[in-house]
């Protein structure tokens, strides 16, 4: 063999030789990355599985009666509290019902008393003036009665600037005379003491300090004396006075005259 041939076949073994070797590497590298590949696709495998058997595991813990509701259902407001059995929710726009008027304090009946001469004097004093006054028609003339008083009594459950003004307006004439006939009525009759010593409060007519219901026959004629039959009957049957009332203290204030 000629020394050009010998050259060239050196060169074509070279040649075969390199491009083994890079095929060699070539594959190597794929196997490399097929195996790290392979490995990714284990690892996530067991993740999942992983997660599943987790998951599972806490559906397992859960009571069977706590299932997921629809996302699509709305929460209900914390408002709407459950009510037990057989107590169904009011509707709102229902009204409170009424409070029953109040009654008297339970317990032994205050003892009445008809005798004024038992009465403190500043309070036969503070009477004597009302009565005359009263007995005369002229409601003006209660004004110097009330200016004896530091303040004047309690008339209304709101706020009386004017009592005279406020005593001829509620009544029926616009004179007042029939507010004058109503003090001589309610004042005539039995009173009931209520506390001692500076606290002690005398209540005209003894009516307002007692179920009504429980009254004597003496006791109810005195009621139909005082009022009209229909009205008398009507507080009878409830048990509660709701005519005019009068209170004076022990040192003859006069604290209230109101229905």
């Amino acid at each position: 063999m000629n020394r050009r041939a010998r050259s060239f076949i050196v060169a074509l073994a070279a040649l075969v030789a390199g491009t083994f070797l890079i095929v060699c590497v070539y594959r190597a590298g794929h196997g490399a990355l097929d195996l790290a590949e392979t490995n990714s696709q284990q690892n996530a495998f067991h993740a999942g599985a992983a997660e599943a058997g987790a998951r599972a595991a806490n559906e397992s813990s859960s009571p069977k009666s706590e299932a997921a509701k629809p996302a699509s259902e709305p929460a209900k407001p914390q408002s709407e509290a459950i009510k037990p059995e057989g107590e169904a929710a009011a509707p709102a726009s229902e009204a409170p019902a009424p409070m029953p008027p109040a009654a008297p304090p339970a317990g032994p009946a205050p003892k009445v008393q008809y005798d004024l001469n038992q009465l403190p004097k500043p309070i036969k004093r503070m009477l004597e003036h009302i009565v005359v006054v009263a007995q005369s028609g002229d409601i003006d003339e209660m004004l110097p009665v009330l200016e004896e008083n530091e303040l004047p009594p309690i008339l209304s459950t709101s706020a009386v600037s004017d009592p005279i003004a406020f005593w001829k307006k509620a009544s029926a004439d616009g004179q007042g005379r029939d507010v004058l006939a109503a003090m001589l009525n309610v004042f005539s009759s039995g009173f009931v003491k209520k506390g001692e010593g500076k606290s002690a409060m005398y209540v005209w007519p003894y009516f307002a300090e007692l179920d009504l219901k429980t009254l004597t026959p003496s006791q109810e004629v005195e009621l139909y004396r005082l009022l009209p039959p229909a009205q008398a009957l009507a507080m009878k049957q409830s048990g509660k006075y709701t005519y005019y009332r009068a209170g004076l203290g022990g040192d003859g204030v006069w604290h209230y005259f109101m229905q």
